[in-house]
Order: C-alpha cells, then structure tokens, then sequence
C-alpha cells in the first residue's frame, strides 16, 4: 500500500499530494511512476516527479463531483507492461473556498448578501491569510460551472450604470483580493462594475487607492496588466472533445482527464 498525503483534495484541485513509496517500490531511475484516479464519470492520469529515492509529487486534478475515488499508481518502463503497484482510495470534499466561491457567484447582484460581506471586512484577516483565500477562491471560481448568463453584476441587467449599489468588485478590491479581482474582471460585466458607485460613492476603482493597494489599483487601471502569480498562472490546460491536458509548469507535471 503506497501512502497519498493528504488522502483528500478540494474540488477544484491544484493542491499538492506527496506519494510515499514502499521499501520494494524504490527501483531503478528509470521507471516511471504516475498516478490514476478513477471516479464514477471522469478518469484522471497525472505524471509525477521524484522528490527522493522514496517519494513521489504530484497535483491534484480538479474533479466534478464529491466522492471517493480509487487511486492507482503505475509504474511504466520501456520494453515492459505498465504495472499497477498499489492501490488506494482518495476523496474529493467540497471546502470552504468552494462553498465560497459559490455564495458569491450566486449572489452578484444581492444587496443583502453583499452588504454582509462588508462586515465581514471589520475584522479584517491577516496579509496571509488574505493571500490564501485568494488563491483558493479564485482557484475554486475557475472550476464552477457558470451559467452562459452569469454577470458580475447579478442577472438583473436592467438596472442603470447610476444606480449606487454593492458589487462583488467592490467585495474582491476591499479585501484586497488581486486573483479574485482578475477573475471577475474577465468575466461579462467586470469591467463595468469599475465604474459603479457604492452608497458611499465608492468606485472599486477608489477603493483600491484609499486602501492603498496599489497592485490592485495598476490592474485596474492600467492598459496591458497582466494577470498575478498564482497556480492558474503556472499552469496551462489544453481541451479537445472529451479530454482535457494540463500541464503544471512549477512541478513540471502533466494532468490528463477524460470522460469515463
């Protein structure tokens, strides 16, 4: 039995998953070890890297639904049948980002719910942990399923650029969240929430100067900036049909998924 740690990701994958190997695992250098998922409707397939004689890297996929899944590791070596090793089970959980995530999707154009963001902001998180909840919930986003329709500015489009109001710009620039901010503003309606004031007369835009984040005031405001570091930046992916490839340009590991 081969020890995964952690033995769980979140939905939205890109997390870091070391592979301990048994005493009788540790062969020869070329051997190549890689690792495959199996759930009810998609498979999986990452590459890994060796990190020591013992243990194995590699990134959690991104995954379409809660549950558990077998793990496979196998090993392939020229001139000889590919070999699974061992096996284990592995769980796909919906966190905290994710529900996240998916609260703001859902509620873009809720004054209410947005008004309670705000008071989430008095207490305000630590740089780090700020910095971690951004990557996690602009990670977590990326993988919702979006309706064709989603708007930044929620589904009623009919209201008028004057009308002041909440946005969930003015929510990912308060707090400071540059990936969120990037995500949002790729997204239809983004790049007009810039322009909409809040009860305060607020601008996303204003915002992000009177807090002093700079960063975030040269993304929203300069011509050619480009997206910030993050794993979605490390990482390209490649769709075609049914399959999808992606390759982790940090750890130099490659996914592949493919509907079951």
């Amino acid at each position: 039995v081969m020890k995964l740690n952690p033995r769980q990701a979140p939905l939205y994958g890109d997390s870091v998953i070391t592979v301990q190997l048994t005493e009788e695992d540790k062969v020869e250098d070329d051997v190549v070890f890689y690792l495959v998922f199996t759930g009810s409707t998609v498979q999986h397939c990452t590459s890994t890297r060796k990190i020591n004689p013992g243990s194995l890297e590699t990134i959690s996929p991104g995954h379409d639904c809660c549950e558990t899944v077998k793990v496979a590791l196998c090993a392939s070596r020229e001139g000889h049948p590919v070999l699974v090793v061992a096996e284990e089970s592995f769980q796909f959980v919906q966190d905290e980002a994710y529900d996240a995530a998916q609260f703001l999707a859902t509620c873009a154009g809720n004054q209410q719910a947005l008004n309670f963001t705000r008071f989430l902001d008095r207490s305000r998180p630590p740089a780090a942990d700020v910095d971690f909840l951004d990557e996690k919930v602009a990670l977590a986003f990326r993988h919702l399923k979006l309706p064709a329709e989603w708007n930044v500015l929620g589904a009623d489009q009919s209201l008028t650029e004057n009308i002041p109001r909440e946005t969930l710009m003015h929510f990912a620039v308060r707090l400071g969240l540059l990936r969120l901010t990037w995500f949002l503003l790729q997204q239809p309606g983004g790049r007009g929430a810039l322009s909409i004031h809040n009860n305060e007369g607020a601008t996303p835009v204003s915002l992000a100067l009177e807090r002093g984040y700079q960063k975030l005031h040269q993304l929203l405001t300069e011509e050619g900036a480009r997206e910030p570091d993050s794993w979605s930046t490390l990482s390209h992916t490649v769709h075609s049909g049914d399959y999808s490839v992606k390759h982790h340009r940090g750890l130099d590991v490659y996914l592949l998924t493919a509907e079951a």
